[in-house]
């Protein structure tokens, strides 16, 4: 597969005044080899990156989650569980919470305990869903390393709406089931390598280019 490289259709009015800085909030899906995707996609972003970014991967019911304590040690993002009816706030990394739909509403978060969506809760395709709902065409969705396909269809919301859709290149990523499905479900704007993608999400954010993560 080769990767895509379309012109990003960005306008003004955005973070900052930025001609670039369309999009006001990022949703990124992941599953098996997800955590580690997100690891590096977040320890490319600056501290003060513009947009908040909600984050959902396939965890078990009955696990207790350590992904944010994880993810905390490799970014200099505020990274933390989703916690309901919290606002969301510019440069904070939002992590579902296991056995719940991490949605949003009129800038707050919302956690569901409706039902599993592609046989998981969290599921991906909820969260994009829930964005979209709230935001428009201002959404940039990612889809990550995983198996199964969620994330696909919520991917393809995002486009119909006018957003922007970046995938994990599958022939780079360590389970390329999930990226494959997202790919073969829609147009997308990107499929890049990992390393790739925080780059992009700076430039569609407005974002200053300040320290990366650790």
């Amino acid at each position: 597969m080769r990767h895509l490289h379309k012109a990003a259709v960005v306008d003004g009015g955005g973070n900052g005044g930025d001609p670039l800085a369309r999009y006001a909030i990022v949703a990124i899906g992941g599953s098996a080899g997800g955590l580690e995707s997100v690891g590096t996609i977040l320890r490319g972003l600056p501290a003060d990156f513009a947009s908040p970014i909600l984050v959902v991967l396939h965890i078990h019911p009955k696990y207790i989650s350590h992904a944010a304590e994880i993810l905390r040690r490799r970014t200099d993002l505020q990274v933390k569980d989703a916690e309901e009816h919290e606002s969301i706030a510019s440069g904070r990394v939002y992590m579902a919470p296991p056995d719940r739909h991490l949605l949003v509403d009129d800038g707050f978060i919302q956690l569901a305990n409706t039902p599993a969506v592609n046989y998981s809760r969290p599921a991906i395709d909820r969260t994009f869903d829930s964005v979209v709902q709230a935001y428009g065409s201002r959404v940039i969705g990612v889809i990550l390393s995983g198996s199964g396909k969620d994330g696909s269809e919520g991917l393809r919301a995002i486009k119909a709406a006018g957003g922007f859709a970046i995938v994990e290149d599958p022939l780079t990523a360590r389970f390329p089931a999930m990226p494959t499905a997202a790919v073969s479900a829609s147009s997308v704007d990107r499929v890049l390598p990992l390393k790739e993608i925080a780059p992009l999400l700076l430039q569609l954010s407005g974002s200053t280019r300040g320290s990366p993560g650790r």
